[in-house]
């Protein structure tokens, strides 16, 4: 479909454009793809913004698979209800675990029938793995690079639908409210409501997206931090620009540390992940000189939860001065290691690691988000006509700990929640015709933009060492008054430069930065994946 028909041009004395869409979608990962082809059936005009290429986005990097019950002769609906609500240490909400767990079947069909291929027996039946913290074999996988197996299916998906029109490098600045319109709005207004979003366009102009539907897609905050198993574009942009407008987050001080990403100095954004599907299939987790130590801190040894695995790692490595523990398959038949885990055997082996003989130097790395734009069961934000979906949302499903290969599943069933409630109300929503231009004054000196890279270096600086694995409240304060200050720094900059990408990023580390923060100083116990040490007490033991 040519995008033509949907552009509308602004006056001619102006160099900015406007466009319209029923549906607009920031952000292209398995949640952005999956949302767009399923409205897309019905012959609506729908926008998916991509902040670089359609193919980079954290789904690509997720290696281990999707969560789901498919063998009822050993597993079943309640068993991974009950996983999930251990991982989550019990603040999961309940109906969002029943509503993953239940429609997730339904759900593998439709990746299925895009062009999604998993890894299959001999029988045809599906070639399950297990990860730390299930209790059966249930996860869909596609060798060892199942995230990217999913892009690339949903991608030509995508590309060969004429109704789905793909902007790629383009980035969202902010999403329009009744404050653009000159409303005061504050977090106790009724009725915020969404009419699109301001996007940066490859030309450096700052253009008018007007939809009836927006979804933010924009995945997770892993580059707030040195070192993250996400891509450098995970800025927390979506996280951001929501509470921005004054919508409603929860949970953000849940960061998933990923126990295990390869530890490679000159890789940091992304490290190259060494999945937990490894520790499945029989890895042990040793000190360099080859001693066990799992055993000291749970008994499911090296299959626990990624939170205690990330943990102990963290302890041991500041007990003996160490920059990694190690991830020892050797004693596992080599042909076997190099078939389930071809990726990852060419990686190492590209950095003289050969994962058959030698054991696999390893570290924790932020890794994905819990908490996010709070959403009811459809995906709906506090915000009229604005949905989340993916790693920026927060359903309630994770609670305090995301239990292994439950996001890619969560992405898509929510996707089909969120298109039948937007269905449902997309014709209830007009265009809002007011919406003025974007304030494109102001310019950017090569000074500012060395001021901008500092300031990224700080907030992961402040991140890492003050917000990480382990918490204290000095610690936490500490990062908000630094926090605070590159604030007030940034927030004078902005106003006065031309929006870049850059400085816009640096806004909203910043913000997630702070919320990560302000979350994780409100909570006065030791609860998933917050671990404070002035409140070493769980909830239960108090």
């Amino acid at each position: 479909m040519n995008y033509e028909l949907f552009r509308i041009f602004a006056p001619s004395n102006t160099k900015f454009m406007v466009y319209k869409y029923d549906f607009l979608i920031i952000g292209a990962g398995v949640a952005g793809m999956s949302y767009a082809l399923k409205v897309a059936r019905t012959g609506r005009k729908v926008c998916m913004i991509c902040k670089t290429s359609l193919d980079e986005a954290n789904t690509s990097f997720a290696q281990g698979g999707v969560a789901s019950v498919t063998n009822l002769e050993l597993d079943n609906f309640q068993k991974h209800i009950d996983d999930t609500m251990v991982a989550g240490d019990y603040i999961s909400d309940p109906q969002a675990v029943e509503q993953v767990v239940r429609m997730a079947p339904e759900q593998i069909k439709e990746l299925v029938a895009w062009g999604v291929n998993f890894d299959r027996k001999d029988d045809g039946s599906f070639d399950l793995h297990r990860e730390g913290g299930h209790s059966e074999f249930r996860i869909l996988h596609h060798a060892d690079d199942t995230g990217a197996e999913i892009q690339r299916g949903l991608m030509e998906a995508v590309r060969n639908n004429p109704n789905i029109i793909v902007k790629e490098n383009h980035f969202a600045v902010e999403i329009i409210t009744q404050h653009h319109l000159g409303v005061r709005v504050t977090r106790r207004s009724p009725h915020i409501h969404c009419y699109g979003a301001y996007v940066l366009s490859p030309q450096e102009r700052v253009d008018t997206y007007l939809s009836k539907i927006t979804v933010m897609c924009t995945g997770g905050c892993g580059a707030v931090y040195l070192t993250t198993s996400n891509p450098i574009i995970a800025t927390g942009d979506g996280i951001a620009m929501a509470y921005r407008a004054k919508g409603t987050v929860a949970d953000m001080e849940f960061v998933q540390f990923h126990p295990t990403v390869l530890h490679n100095p000159k890789e940091t954004h992304p490290a190259y992940l060494i999945t937990e599907a490894m520790r499945g299939y029989g890895g042990i987790l040793k000190l360099p000189n080859g001693e066990t130590f799992m055993e000291k801190y749970d008994e499911r040894l090296s299959l626990a939860p990624r939170d205690i695995v990330a943990r102990a790692i963290d302890k041991e490595m500041k007990i003996h001065g160490l920059d990694h523990v190690c991830l020892d398959v050797t004693h596992k038949d080599p042909a076997e290691t190099r078939k389930h885990f071809p990726n990852i055997y060419q990686k190492c082996l590209s950095i003289g690691i050969d994962i058959t003989t030698d054991y696999i130097p390893v570290r924790p790395a932020a890794h994905y988000m819990c908490g996010g734009i709070k959403v009811d069961l459809n995906g709906q934000t506090s915000i009229e006509s604005l949905y989340a979906l993916g790693e920026c949302s927060c359903t309630g499903l994770h609670g305090g700990n995301r239990l292994a290969s439950n996001s890619l599943i969560e992405a898509v069933v929510y996707a089909e929640t969120a298109a039948q409630d937007s269905l449902q109300h997309v014709d209830l929503y007009d265009f809002n015709e007011q919406v003025p231009e974007w304030n494109d004054e102001g310019t950017m000196t090569n000074e500012e933009k060395v001021l901008i890279t500092q300031s990224v270096k700080e907030v992961n600086l402040i991140m890492s060492n003050y917000v990480g694995i382990v918490r204290s409240d000095l610690r936490l304060h500490r990062a908000w008054d630094r926090l605070d200050m590159l604030y007030e720094e940034t927030e004078r900059l902005f106003k006065r430069v031309k929006a870049s990408r850059d400085i816009c990023e640096l806004r909203n580390m910043i913000n997630v930065g702070y919320l990560i923060t302000r979350w994780a100083l409100e909570r006065k116990e030791c609860r998933g994946l917050h671990f404070t040490t002035d409140y070493p007490l769980h909830a239960y033991d108090k």
